[in-house]
């Protein structure tokens, strides 16, 4: 008898253990899986982690010749098969979302490989040499010392991305020429006679005090002889190739349809930028239908102003009155800085958890700003382009700087960074769908928060959710249906307050760059209408901050796996942040 009723408790003992036993493995397989993909991608970019958290920089620029690329494609590749053999569905509900952010980096990294992506190094946005040169200061010799071996590395690292540019070119893979005319102010900034003039020299002016005046004058010594043998002769030979080169053998197309394989490289960069299984023609439908929404939403805002013209006229008067242009930088970034700070002054009442990590305020880079666009938002700071003064209309500052700094990309980013049970791997892992949807969402939110004082910067708010949604139009009219610039300019313009540089710059950004401009405003629908599903279901039991904060501590991840959180939270009862009071 004993025996038996021991067998049977051994049974139920096994049947109970046994499901809890594969959970933990599979866990602890992807958990493996991901740090050492994390790691992986630390070497191969010369990175190294602090105990923060925090990525620095270290010595060297990463490999970007075709070997190196492919090796890193294949390295991929396992993982992803290894991915494959763990049990999904034996995952818990957090390790299923660190699974489906793992799997949509990899098969990111693998897409771009398979189109040979690196042979486009740079498009009329975003490119590889304005970035190399470090705004500020740094705290220690070391950090120098590896500011001084990059510098000595970009000869290197531009021969070989001048070799990627180059196969581009010859098999028809490059950027449109007409996005790239004036570019080559951005590469010519970096050719001087004297180091000191160069924007590599900056960390040398603003050496802290801590280091000793011996470690100081050694590593200012090292600093110009970095800059006179290295950097400003390979930003010359780069300049060379760009204007007598490139320019003249560049493509006159501008779809990506008109590329190798154009359709099906589309359609990646489609899956890529908005993590959503939709076709081109998907989105160009849903751009129409949200442009017609806002025209309407835009009409009543008209109204508001008491402005008794036509919409168009609306926006050329917009576009025209001095009182809208600020008179100086200064007073642009004052309109930035007293937004944040009234944004500051309502945060607690929608978000619960407030992290600790600050971030500056900073104009974009002079080199850049001409042909960059209105601000970006970063960890570190977010930046608002001052460039041409009456093209950057006070009203469109609010919508911009909440987008860009909190709660927007920065705000986002430190919460991100300060997850302490978040996976190393995703600390810092953006993905575009996700992060531009939250930064497009909380300019919607900033009519909640009291944000626009005035139908004027309502108006900018709208203008620039008409500019999201004009994106979908344009980016699919451009790489799906063959639109000329001509047709997307004058759509674009005719639909938003965006003054005719910021227009023209936007155009030839989403000519050189297919797909990335849709994964704003899909994103944001996406975010509204998970909060609209939550409010529904929830009831008098939502929270607006425990929704953020659920929203927040996600870090980035692709938007069906922020549905799926938010169907949990809805099932758990719209339960906020464990530790954090909602009192």
């Amino acid at each position: 008898m004993r025996t038996a009723i021991f067998g049977a408790a051994v049974f139920v003992a096994s049947t109970l253990a046994s499901p809890l036993a594969a959970q933990q493995e599979a866990d602890e397989a992807l958990s493996a899986l991901a740090d050492t993909f994390y790691d992986y991608q630390l070497d191969q970019h010369g990175l190294t982690e602090t105990a923060s958290g925090a990525i620095r920089q270290g010595s060297a620029l990463s490999s970007v010749t075709p070997a190196a690329q492919q090796a890193r494609a294949s390295q991929y590749r396992r993982y992803l098969d290894r991915l494959d053999a763990i049990d999904t569905a034996a995952l818990t509900a957090e390790a299923r979302t660190n699974a489906a952010v793992l799997r949509t980096l990899l098969e990111a990294e693998i897409g771009d490989a398979r189109f040979a992506e690196w042979e486009m190094p740079f498009d009329s946005d975003s490119n590889f040499w304005s970035y190399l040169a470090a705004r500020s200061g740094f705290g220690t010799v070391e950090e120098y010392e590896n500011y001084i071996g990059r510098m000595r590395d970009i000869p290197r690292y531009f021969g070989e991305q001048t070799a990627n540019a180059r196969a581009g070119l010859t098999r028809g893979f490059s950027v449109p020429r007409v996005t790239l005319e004036g570019r080559d102010v951005s590469i010519a900034s970096y050719v001087v006679d004297d180091p000191e003039k160069s924007p590599f020299w900056r960390p040398f002016a603003d050496m802290p005090q801590g280091l000793s005046s011996a470690d100081r004058e050694l590593l200012k010594a090292a600093g110009r002889d970095a800059i006179r043998e290295n950097v400003t002769p390979a930003y010359a030979e780069w300049l060379a190739f760009f204007r007598d080169e490139y320019l003249a053998r560049t493509r006159r197309t501008l779809g990506a349809r008109d590329l190798p394989d154009g359709a099906a490289y589309y359609a990646q960069q489609i899956r890529q930028y908005t993590t959503l299984d939709l076709t081109a023609e998907e989105i160009h439908r849903i751009g129409l239908e949200e442009v017609a929404r806002i025209t309407a939403e835009m009409e009543k805002a008209k109204a508001d102003a008491g402005f008794e013209g036509t919409l168009g006229e609306f926006i050329a008067f917009l576009r025209a009155d001095p009182q809208f242009v600020a008179d100086t930088p200064d007073e642009l970034m004052g309109v930035a800085a007293y937004t944040a700070k009234r944004v500051d002054d309502k945060l607690g009442e929608y978000f619960g958890f407030l992290p600790r990590y600050r971030h500056g305020l900073r104009p974009v880079d002079p080199a850049i700003a001409p042909f960059y666009t209105a601000g970006r938002g970063g960890l570190e700071y977010c930046q608002i382009n001052t460039h041409d003064l009456p093209s950057r209309p006070v009203y469109n500052i609010p919508a911009l700087t909440m987008h860009e700094c909190a709660p927007g990309h920065s705000f986002q980013a430190a919460i991100a960074l300060e997850r302490d049970d978040a996976p190393r791997f995703r600390r810092q892992t953006y993905f575009s769908g996700f992060g531009e949807g939250w930064g497009l969402y909380v300019e919607y939110l900033g009519n909640e928060m009291g944000i626009y004082r005035n139908p004027y910067e309502r108006f900018g708010q709208l203008s620039y959710e008409m500019w999201r949604a004009a994106r979908l139009v344009i980016d699919t009219g451009i790489h799906h249906y063959g639109w000329t610039r001509e047709q997307a300019v004058e759509y674009l313009s005719r639909h938003t307050a965006l003054s005719d540089r910021e227009v023209g710059t936007e155009i030839d950004r989403y000519i050189s760059w297919p797909g990335q401009a849709l994964a704003y405003k899909l994103g944001e629908m996406t975010m509204r209408r998970v909060r609209a599903k939550a409010e529904k279901a929830l009831g008098t039991d939502f929270d607006i901050r425990k929704f953020h904060d659920v929203v927040l501590s996600l870090g980035s991840v692709p938007l069906p796996a922020l549905e799926a959180r938010i169907d949990a939270f809805i099932a758990d009862g719209g339960q906020g942040l464990a530790g954090v009071t909602y009192d």
